[in-house]
Formats: structure tokens, sequence, C-alpha cells
């Protein structure tokens, strides 16, 4: 039985993965969770874990120029904290840390009618500093990998599912109200959380090391997605052609416009992996999302 150590109370991801592992593989994993807020888990000893599992951060959802203080709150969480926690995490005999960083460290969504398609040899390219302390979180964890500690980072794409937040639940709200909705030809990829989850735990019973691009099988089209959550609710949202010429206007001013209607791809084969974990498909994941 694997002894596994979750480090950020109440976060999304973390209780994501516990709730999958116990529905799933309760009998094979014992887990536990740590508060990273007030400093007490410097006290804990994190020996008997065979992993680390590191959701501990600050999501960006600031809009417009971030302040200096700010700043420092996002490299003091993101950064700093993520080493520190490796690093005591090595010093105290647990095998493997796993970092959830994100696509984010390659910058954000190309403008509307250009693409984005990322591979393996693309250089990371934050454009603000929230990206920029998850670089720098990797940088100074990975070198900490050795034959006795493995550390894995994982890059995910935007990650959806029930409960979840940023930008699906604005979709969401948009395909139960809208009645047509602007069709623009995008590509996106995007992760279902309990794919997410298959492939934490398939890091975790492998004891895999380096870095990872996770994604779903299928590449999502923001237009198209929409209509597929209206359908989950019973309901039709006509697409209509047309509109690009104003939504590319619109993302010259408003940043959101860029994330839905953009383009911000993987490659699907960096997102291989020997064992299958993609445990939903697009469509499935939606009515599952909604449900």
């Amino acid at each position: 039985m694997k002894r596994l150590l979750i480090t950020g109370a109440n976060s999304y991801i973390g209780t994501s993965f516990e709730n999958y592992i116990k529905a799933n593989f309760g009998k094979e994993y014992v887990i536990h969770t740590v508060d990273m807020i007030d400093g007490s888990w410097r006290e804990k000893n994190f020996s008997g874990y065979d992993a680390v599992f590191h959701v501990a951060g600050i999501a960006h959802s600031d809009n417009g120029k971030i302040s200096p203080e700010r700043e420092k709150i996002y490299y003091a969480v993101n950064t700093d904290l993520t080493v520190e926690t490796a690093k005591k995490a090595k010093a105290d005999g647990v095998g493997q840390f796993i970092f959830m960083s994100s696509a984010i460290v390659y910058g954000g969504s190309a403008p509307i009618g250009k693409n984005k398609i990322i591979t393996k040899d693309t250089h990371t390219s934050p454009a603000n500093c929230y990206g920029d302390s998850k670089v720098q979180a990797e940088n100074g964890i990975l070198p900490l990998n050795d034959e006795s500690f493995k550390v894995v980072v994982l890059r995910p794409p935007m990650i959806y599912g029930k409960g979840s937040k940023g930008n699906y639940p604005i979709l969401a709200r948009m395909a139960l109200k809208m009645p047509i909705f602007p069709y623009v030809k995008n590509q996106r990829s995007m992760l279902y959380v309990e794919n997410l989850c298959e492939f934490v735990r398939l890091m975790i019973e492998n004891v895999e090391s380096g870095i990872f691009w996770p994604q779903n099988a299928e590449y999502s089209n923001t237009s198209e997605m929409v209509r597929m959550i209206a359908e989950v609710h019973g309901k039709k949202v006509r697409l209509i052609k047309g509109f690009r010429w104003a939504l590319k206007i619109l993302g010259c001013f408003v940043g959101l416009a860029n994330k839905a209607f953009g383009n911000l791809s993987y490659d699907m084969s960096m997102s291989d992996y020997a064992v299958n974990y993609r445990v939903c498909g697009l469509k499935e994941s939606i009515e599952r999302t909604e449900g």
C-alpha cells in the first residue's frame, strides 16, 4: 500500500485526486493532506510517504497590471514554497515529488486566427509573473532529482471538471443563457480532471521522473464545446459564423477573448504515455462535469 501526502488543503486538484483515488483505488493507497498556509507543515515529518503531490499555489486571477507586492506573493508561494517543500521531502526520505506546473510557462494563447502549437522543443516563455513563478519553481526542484528522489513536473493545459474554476464555468453559463454563439475555428488542448488524476496515479505507480504534458486525447474547439454543454442540458445553441473579425478586435482590448477563442495546443505525441490515462473522452467528460 502506497502512502501519499498532498501539500495544499482544500485545493481543487488535490481534493479531486483524493476523491478519485478513494473511489477507484481506495485499498491501494493511503492519502494524507497538509495545510501549507500557517507554516506548521514545517514541523511535520514527511518520512514514510512514498510520494508528495504538491498542489499548493496561487492561481493567476489578476486582471491588468500586477502590483509589485502581489508579484512578491506569487514568487513566495509558487516558487519559494515549492522549492522548500521539495527539499524537505528529499531530506525526510520521500521517494518522489510531483509538482503541478502549467502550460502557462509557454505564455498565453495565440491571438484569434493565429496558431500556437507547442512541442517538446518549445522553450518556456512566460508572459507574466505567474508563469515565471512556475518556471522558477521548476528550475529549483528539477536539480534535486536523483536515483532515490524522483521529481515529476506536470505542465497540463486548462483543467476542467465538476466544480472547476476558470474559463470553463464561464463557457457553461454562456451555453445555458445564449441561444446563439459565435463560431470560431480554434484549437485548444484541455485536460479533464479525472484524466489528470489517473495520470498522477500512474506517475506514482511507475515512480516516474521528468517533465510531462498530459492532455485529453482530443483537441477542443470553444464554440463546439459550448454547443456540447448546452446539449447535455437539453438546450440548443446555434453557432453563427462571421463574428471572427469582431472577436479579433475585441481580443486587442479584452484578454478573455483570446483566452476563449485563441489557439493553444500541445502536439499530441508529447502527451503519449505507455499506459492509457484518458479514462474519459471529451463528450463523456462534459456529461460528467455537467451532470
